[in-house]
Parts: structure tokens; sequence; C-alpha cells
């Protein structure tokens, strides 16, 4: 009885296995995973000889052929081929199968020969996968041959200019896994589902030889296989349709990415199993709701969105499931919940886990600009696009091509191809209920111009390059979008630098000029300081501006920014901090610590009340961190408790009964104090040179007012006590007071009016470049600002050595060193030899800018004036601009500083420093 048992179970096991697609990969899976084939390239790097290259990947990642931006004029490019073969072995279990050989893809055209023979017609076109059966090709229990030759421009003009004439750059090979796929001679061959929010589902089951087959039965399980629902339908022909409701499901949407799994049985005359086919879905329903919105579940949505390429820097656009992973869950860390396919069906598995990690996503028929795909191959792609891509929970748009792309001739059949019926867009232009204008102004978000009625979300907008775009201008460009009901979100340009590690090029990273250093994050994902500004103002949770100050109780008002979650689900923690001082190794006390929980429904706002310790006002920072209900970090808040005069007078204690000595001339006056001295110049009230026992502290030829020049009207000393008063008055009673005491401890105060509209206001000295090793400090960072791009900083203690990183061009070290900080409380320069400084600052909302980026080759609107000198401390700073825009067309916060003296109390800007030379 036992044996009969066993063998009953292994038969039962031989027999649901033969029931399921049996695969074998020919090539590798994906980028880390390959497969070497012999191959031949016809011209360029390592061509005129048969040698071998992994697969999938791109030839010229792999030492073949020529590199094309595809900007590059077609009569120029070396348009290469490239010829691949593999043997392979059939299995004898396959006999009675039904074989395919499937391609993910391919770049561009593919002619595939099993044994000599053609497996089907030429394919044309690089992102869409395509399959040929080829069964009566091969040769069963023994070896076959397999022959791919492959064009990397296509012989279809068409496709040329709609995929190999475009802003990215152009990569030849076979860059996507094949496989073979066996089923029974009756099979599915493919479904096709749409499973709304409320249960209800249908699927088309596409079927081959359907005359051996009866019935189809469809059970819905869980992941874990779990059977929850199952519907039934007699075979009504080459297509059925099968229907059904299920009681309750749990919705999928970017917040709570819930699946299930569909496994679809064809069964014969006798409700045995012939083929069993399983797909992953997700129950949501998607409306787009005329003059109103896209709604998701019922519920109006926002998309936080990106554009992505699929791209790596070593592997082009050869990639894997753990890329994708990656992908994802950055921008799930920067808090989005949306990207854009561009300009190109993605990878497989990108689609399956956006899925799982919750992404809505717009995927695109390709056609980077004019002119489209022509009609046959535009809708033979189409069709293979939808086919693959359909059942993808997280795929809620099409989009027919980009930017002036799109085949009119197609707009009706994304409709005939789609159970779902998803709405399709023209990206840049005004399609039917929508707008999704790229590039806009920072005034077009009236939204009171030509397409005022239509639904409104930029598929591409803020434009990325170098450090431009992206974060800065996304404050104000964010404020009116979130708030107009008609604005459905956007979508920034993009993810990430695509910069090639060039194989003719010693390895050499190449963005192509500015044509592709655009991304929020670097070539490999270094995280960019937009990445930080992204992540707070998209954050689902968000407090409302506030100041700690002595009469701080504790409240903060706080908005629920989710769609679907309330934030009971979410974990919140209040942290109350000390940090060391200048001179000591960089800590910091948690003095105490809190677990907060809210109870805030989706879209409402509410208060947040932290308890206060006892002796809080003696802390030097608040500090809350947010986590999601699936344990990703939110975001992080920190308030100072002090302001940074009252936190440099708990610094500076020590006196000096010491009395600073003077030498002085008709031009110039020499200071010593203690082991400092320092000399100025009585013209320009300029320091000309700062020396500690003899050697030089290179901080010079300053203050010096950055809006504005100003000359001096008088230069006087005297003492008060034992310390040296130095004054300097300017024309229209601006003035510095300098104060020295006798250890050379060197207070600064000045008073002045910059211009009425000004890129940057305050005072800058000179530091030479060279002397620079790095700093610490105590204020906001790590990362640099920009007048538009004040959040993604937190208030603590950081530290940075020196580095020249060029964003996006060169030496990818981040945060970047160079720039403006914002928030100085104080800060230790460190020089090289030791010969550097410790600055207090003791005035609020003071910007420290440490040296001059350098700037990239071609930096367009991103091109950014810094104060003159090397060091400054400003009141105010300019704004980035992006791209295509100057600062000027991006809101509020992208404008100069103004200033009116008759406006302001005292009339003018007043600033205290402290520095310490010791």
């Amino acid at each position: 009885m036992k044996l009969f048992t066993l063998l009953s179970l292994v038969l039962l096991s031989l027999s649901t296995m033969a029931q399921q697609t049996e695969t074998i990969y020919l090539s590798g899976t994906g980028a880390e995973n390959t497969v070497n084939w012999d191959f031949y390239c016809s011209e360029g790097q390592n061509s005129g000889e048969w040698t071998s290259i992994p697969v999938p990947s791109c030839w010229e990642q792999q030492g073949f052929g020529s590199y094309d931006y595809g900007h590059v004029p077609f009569e120029k490019r070396m348009n290469e081929t490239g010829r691949y073969r593999y043997r392979f072995n059939i299995p004898k279990s396959w006999k009675d199968k039904e074989i395919a050989i499937v391609f993910d893809g391919v770049m561009t055209d593919a002619e595939v020969k099993i044994n000599g023979k053609l497996a089907g017609p030429i394919h044309q076109g690089a992102f869409y996968q395509f399959r040929y059966d080829i069964t009566k090709l091969l040769n069963i229990g023994q070896e076959n041959q397999l022959e791919v030759f492959v064009k990397k421009h296509s012989d279809n003009e068409s496709v040329s200019l709609a995929e190999r004439k475009a802003d990215f750059w152009i990569f030849g090979g076979i860059f996507r896994p094949v496989f073979l796929e066996a089923k029974p001679k009756t099979n599915i061959h493919r479904v096709a589902i749409g499973a709304q929010a409320n249960g209800d589902f249908k699927a088309d089951v596409y079927l081959t030889n359907a005359k051996n087959a009866s019935q189809i039965r469809i059970d819905i399980q869980t992941l874990a296989g779990e059977t929850e629902a199952s519907f039934r339908s007699d075979i009504t022909g080459h297509v059925s349709r099968v229907s059904g409701t299920f009681n309750n499901p749990q919705t999928w949407s970017p917040e709570f990415p819930n699946l299930y799994q569909a496994v679809f049985n064809l069964l014969d005359k006798n409700k045995q199993v012939i083929h069993r086919h399983t797909e992953r879905i997700g129950f949501r329903t998607v409306e787009v709701r005329e003059s109103d919105g896209i709604y998701l579940n019922g519920v109006k949505i926002k998309m936080q969105g990106v554009n992505r390429h699929t791209f790596h820097p070593k592997f082009g656009r050869t990639s894997s499931k753990d890329l994708s992973i990656t992908a994802v869950n950055l921008m799930k860390d920067m808090n989005m919940n949306a990207v854009r396919m561009s300009h190109y069906p993605p990878d497989k598995h990108f689609l399956e886990v956006c899925d799982s990690l919750g992404l809505v996503v717009i995927d695109e028929l390709t056609a980077w600009q004019k002119p489209s795909y022509d009609d046959v191959v535009g809708r033979k792609l189409l069709e293979e696009m939808i086919a693959r891509d359909v059942n993808h929970p997280s795929v809620i748009i099409w989009a027919n091509g980009n930017e002036g792309g799109e085949n009119n001739s197609l707009n009706d059949d994304f409709a005939e191809l789609d159970i779902q019926q998803r709405i399709v867009i023209h990206p840049w232009q005004d399609y039917e209920m929508t707008n999704t204008l790229h590039y806009i102004d920072y005034d077009y978000l009236s939204l009171d111009g030509f397409s005022k009625r239509k639904i409104y979300f930029p598929t591409e907008f803020l434009h990325g390059l170098y450090d431009g775009g992206h974060g800065a201008g996304l404050d104000d460009y964010w404020l009116r979008m979130w708030n107009d009901p008609l604005c459905a979100g956007g979508f920034l340009w993009v993810f990430a630098d695509e910069s090639v590690e060039r194989t003719d090029g010693d390895n050499e990273l190449d963005s192509d000029g500015n044509h592709a250093p655009d991304g929020i994050l670097g070539p490999y994902n270094e995280r960019e300081g937009s990445f930080f500004t992204i992540k707070e103002i998209w954050a689902p949770i968000q407090f409302e501006k506030r100041y700690i100050t002595p009469n701080f109780n504790g409240v903060f008002n706080i908005e629920n920014r989710y769609f679907f979650t309330d934030l009971s689900q979410c974990s919140f923690a209040a942290e109350w901090v000390s940090f060391s001082g200048p001179g000591q190794r960089i800590t910091e006390i948690i003095d105490s610590t809190e677990k907060l929980k809210l109870n805030l429904a989706p879209g409402n706002k509410s208060q947040m009340q932290v308890k206060l310790p006892a002796n809080w006002q003696a802390l030097d920072a608040l500090r809350i961190t947010a986590v999601d209900p699936h344990g990703r970090h939110i975001n992080t808040w920190t308030w100072p408790v002090k302001k940074a005069q009252v936190k440099a007078q708990e610094l500076l204690t020590e006196t000096s009964a010491l009395k600073p000595t003077l030498d002085e001339t008709d031009s110039d006056l020499t200071v010593t104090a203690g082991e400092i001295t320092i000399s100025f110049e009585k013209t320009n009230g300029t320091i000309t040179e700062i020396k500690k026992q003899g050697q030089l502290i290179p901080l010079s030829n300053g203050p010096l007012f950055v809006s504005r020049e100003k000359t001096v009207k008088h230069f006087s000393t005297s003492f008060v006590d034992n310390n040296l008063r130095i004054e300097v008055t300017y024309e229209n009673a601006d003035y510095a007071k300098w104060t020295i005491d006798g250890h050379g401890l060197v207070d600064l105060e000045v008073a002045y009016e910059p211009t009425g509209r000004s890129q940057f206001a305050g005072i800058t000295f000179d530091f030479p470049e060279d002397n620079v090793a790095g700093m610490k400090w105590l204020g906001n960072g790590p990362y640099r600002v920009y007048k538009n791009r004040m959040k993604g900083v937190n208030f603590g203690l950081w530290e940075k050595a020196y580095n020249n990183t060029i964003t996006g061009e060169s030496g990818f070290i981040y945060p970047e060193f160079k720039g403006y900080h914002s928030e100085v409380y104080w800060a230790e320069i460190e020089g090289k030899d030791n010969l550097g400084f410790t600055v207090y600052v003791r005035s609020n909302d003071i910007f420290l800018r440490m040296l001059t980026p350098d700037e990239p080759a071609a930096p367009a609107r991103t091109k950014l004036e810094y104060p003159a000198g090397d060091i400054s401390f400003l009141h105010g700073i300019n704004a980035i601009g992006t791209k295509f825009k100057g600062p000027d067309n991006l809101g509020p916060q992208s404008m100069p500083n103004q200033f009116s003296s008759a406006k302001m109390d005292g009339g003018k800007l007043t600033m205290r420093l402290t520095f310490d030379f010791n």
C-alpha cells in the first residue's frame, strides 16, 4: 500500500510538471548572469573574426563595434552587424511538445535560424518580446544550432528613426534573455486579465489547438497558493472569455501592493488538466474622469513620478531583476509612487517589481520624437507590448510615442488590444482628456490657458542637468500642483545619469557631453542632493513650517498626504539631541526618545504632540523620524532648539585679561593678540594677513560685500576694557566692527544694505582652495543647497573631506564639498598643516559658501554665478536652473533676493560672526 501511494505521488508530480510550461534558458537571465555564444562583429572593435560574447549583453559593452549617441547623423555611424551562434540540446521529454524560442529584446533587426532554416520573419524593433514556433525545425534529443543575424540599425526606416535617432545612447545586440518554452500541443498561448477593485474578474484566454479542450478553470490564489475563488467557462473558440466575482479582494495600490496569482487550468472533456498557466495579478480599478482627475480604487491620486531609462554604465541597456529591485527601491525611498517608461517598454522583471513594491507605471510605445513607427510595424510592436504587459496591475496608462512621435493610426488600437481599456496619452500633448505638456514655466501652473479643462500631468518637467533641475524648483511647482484639483501629478526628468563605461576608452565614463548627465542619481546610483529634496517634498507626511522658540509647546500641525494609508499604520519616533562642539570628536547624545502615534485618515490634517523634557531648552535639536507600514523610511525632520546666538554664547565662555597690541601706519594696521597676528588694510577695511605663531592662516581680503562694492569713509580703533575695537564705516552708513580680545578671539559685526534685487547678499573672504582640507559644521547638511532647493537637508553635526566633484561630470564623490550650506551655527574650516580656523555664527539664517564649485563643460541653464572670494557668509543666495529653464522661469523661490531699506526696521541687514584662529 505504501509503495502504491508513493508511486501515485511520483506519477502525480510528473503529470503536474507535464501540464506546466517548461522553460530552458539559452542565454543567461540578465546582466550579471550570462552565457557565452559564438559571435562575429562586422566592423569596429574586435571585428572580422569569430570569437565569443556573453548573452544577454550590448555588444559595445563587451568590446565590439562602435559607440553612437542618438544625435549622431546616420551617415556618420558605423552601422555594424553581429552574427551569433549557439548549440543546444532539446530534452527527449519534449518530443510531443509545442516548442517556441522567445527573445525578450534584440537591437534592432533579428533574423533567426534553427538548424540553418528561418524560424520566421525578421523581427524589427528593439524593445519588444517576440517568439517563433520552432517545433518542426528541431532535432529532439540531438544537438541543434541557433543562428541570429542582428542589425544594429533597422532596414525599416521608421524603426530606425523612432528608436535609433533619439536623445539616448544607441546599442546593438541580443540585450535581453533568450529562452525556449515547451507546452502541450493543446495549450494556453497567453491570457489577458482585467481584475477590478470590487472583485469583478474577466480574462480572455488565447488557445492553441483548442479542439481537444473542453473547459477553462481559473483559481484565484494567494501568493502562498491558497485558493480563495474559482471561475469556470466552457471553451467558445480560439479566444474564450472567463468571468466571475471574487468577494472582498485585498486591492492593489502603490501603498498596499496586494497581489494574487490567477492559475489557469485548461481542461479536457474528462476535466483533466491539459495545460496550466499562472499569472500574478492585482485587483484595482483605474478611472480617468473628464475634467476631474485620475482615480485608483475610487480615490483621486496624484502621481509623484520620474522618467527612467533602462541603463547601467557597465551593461548599457542590459538589466537584471536585482537591478530592477534596486531602481524601484530608490524611487520608493524618494517617496515616489509612479514611473514613466521612457521611451520604450522595460524588461518584464521591472514591471514585476513595480507590481510587488508598488509603483504605478506609464508604459510607452517607442518613438522618441517625429516620425513614429509606420502603421504596419507599429501595429505589430503594439501587439507585442500589450500582449506582454497587459496583466501588470502597475501599468495604468499607455503612451503612444513621445513628444510628437505618436502614430495616430494606432490610437484606437490600444483599446482594441487591451482588455482593461487603459487610457492612452500623447506625452507633451493636449490629447483627449489629458494635457501632458513638457517643461513648463512656473506660470503655466495657473492652468488658465487653452487646456484649462484637461487633467494636467507633465510627463516630463524640471529637466535635470548636473546639479540643476529636479529638486531645484520642485517646492514651488509642487505647491501649485498639489493644490490644483485638475493636476494629477508629474514626472521628473530623469532617474539616473546615462553615462556609459566605454570599452574603447579604458572604461572611462562618457555622458556625451551634457546630453546624458540628467539624473537625480549618478551613473552608479550615487545619491545627489535632489534625491533628498524630492524625498522631503514628496513625503506623504508633511509638517507645517515651524520654528522652535522658548515658547514652544510641543505641537506640530501635520498633514496626511497618503491616499490609502492612515497614519496609525505608520510609526514615529522623536529624539531630543545634543551635539559635541568644535575641536571635539563628532558625537551626539540622545537625551530622550518618544514613540509617537497618530490616527489620521488620508487627506486630513491634525496635530502631533511631542512631550517636552524638563531640560529641553538646554538641548540642541528635536528630531522626528517617520516609517511607513512596510518599514520603509519616509523622512526625518530636525529642528534646532536654540538660535545661533544662544549656541555661540554657550560655546564661547572664556574671557581674556590680556590686551592686544597695535602697530599702525597711515595705510595698515597690525594687531597682535596672544599667538595671533592680524593685519588690516585701512583703505578698504579688509584683512590682508593672519598668522599663528608666525605661520600663515590664508584667510584674507575680507570682509567684502558681495552684492555691491562699498567705499570706506572712516577707519578707527579704540579699546573697550581690554578688547580692541576696530570700526570701518562705509558709504550709506554701512559698517563693519571688529572686536579682538587678548587671546586672539575675533568678533565681527556688519550692517549693510544690499541691492534691491540681488543674487546673493553678505560678505566674503579669500581662502585659497589649495589650502582647504575639509570642514566640520553644526547646521543643515550634509548636502549643499540653492535658493530654490532648500529642503532635503537636516540640522545636525556634519563633516566632509575636501572633494572637487562636478556633479554628474567628474569626481562622483557625494555629498559635494563645495557650495552653499544653510543654517550654519559654527564651522571648523580645516586648513592644510592645521592652518585653519573656527567660525561661530551669532545671527539667524546664515549661509556658509564653501569655495566655488567648478563649472561643467556645458552647463546650459544650470550655469550659476557665485560671489567673489572663496568663503562667504550670506543672508541670501541664488537659485539654479534646469537644462532648459533659467531660474527666472521657475517660481518665487528662484527669484532674486529683494530688499528695501525703508521696509526693514533699522534699514539694514546685520550679521555677527566670531572667529577663533587658535
